[in-house]
């Protein structure tokens, strides 16, 4: 899309009929995703659904046990 941010990308994709979605050379090159590479679905029926690439994980599992022992 034109004129948009820097290291922002916005597009829609279509789930094929086997229930895969094609993610766009833009972003792939935007995280440096190769085929074969694997990524974390994080989804919340009130928030959506996000794809983070794999190596995220920790980060994600660290600030999610931060919250979790700030509720306690």
């Amino acid at each position: 899309m034109e004129n948009f941010p820097e290291g922002k990308y916005l597009a829609t994709v279509k789930i094929g009929p086997k229930g895969q979605i094609v993610i766009s050379k833009e972003v792939r090159d935007m995280f440096s995703l190769a085929p074969g590479d694997a990524l974390l679905l994080m989804a919340d029926k009130n928030q959506g659904i996000a794809l983070q690439p794999f190596s995220y994980a920790e980060s994600f599992w660290k600030a999610v046990q931060q919250v979790k022992d700030e509720d306690k």
